[in-house]
């Protein structure tokens, strides 16, 4: 089912998939500036510009709201990785996207990583992790055959996400973990 509210034609679905979704952006929002354990159904009303019982509407509770929130962060990512292709410019893409380019772009890195951190204790949660691992396994996968090398470059990448959300000027730069990606798969297969 498309949830794109541009390409819903029923007008009360498209008009509730546009409230989710500003909802959502909302809740981003208020991760980014004051973090995961600061949203509320309240402040994120306050943040979307909409009554309360709004948010209570399209999501029963917070834990709702924050998987809400992860999905549509997982769904972006997924989606990035997925069309990256493979080879040099494979990884030197990936290379972009663990890289904050700048410090609005790493506040969002740290709410997503915030998120990500989180579903480790919310088994509501859990599913995405499971799904960001699969799609990563996936994008490495024509690169090593060899399941355990793949474990560890993932955690490599998980890393290097962590590292630019809390390093901020020390974070690795793009050509920097494009250079550490190809290095720790630029040998054959063990």
């Amino acid at each position: 089912m498309d949830t794109d509210p541009e390409h819903i034609q029923d007008g009360r679905r498209r008009k509730g998939e546009q409230r989710r979704r500003l909802l959502v952006e909302a809740t981003m929002r208020v991760i980014e500036r004051d973090g995961a354990g600061s949203v509320s159904q309240r402040r994120v009303a306050a943040e979307a510009g909409v009554p309360p019982s709004s948010v209570t509407y399209y999501y029963d509770s917070v834990d709702d709201l924050l998987v809400a929130t992860l999905t549509r962060v997982n769904d972006s990512y997924v989606e990035l990785v997925g069309g990256l292709g493979t080879g040099d410019e494979g990884l030197a893409a990936l290379a972009r996207i663990i890289a904050p380019a700048d410090e609005e772009a790493r506040a969002h890195l740290v709410a997503e990583c915030e998120l990500f951190l989180m579903a480790a204790r919310r088994p509501a949660m859990r599913p995405e992790i499971e799904r960001w691992s699969a799609t990563l396994d996936a994008f490495l996968a024509p690169y090593t055959t060899a399941p355990v090398r793949r474990i560890g470059v993932a955690n490599a990448i998980e890393g290097m996400f962590l590292r630019g959300a809390y390093s901020g000027a020390y974070a690795p730069g793009p050509e920097e973990v494009h250079r550490v990606l190809r290095l720790l798969l630029d040998r054959p297969d063990e």
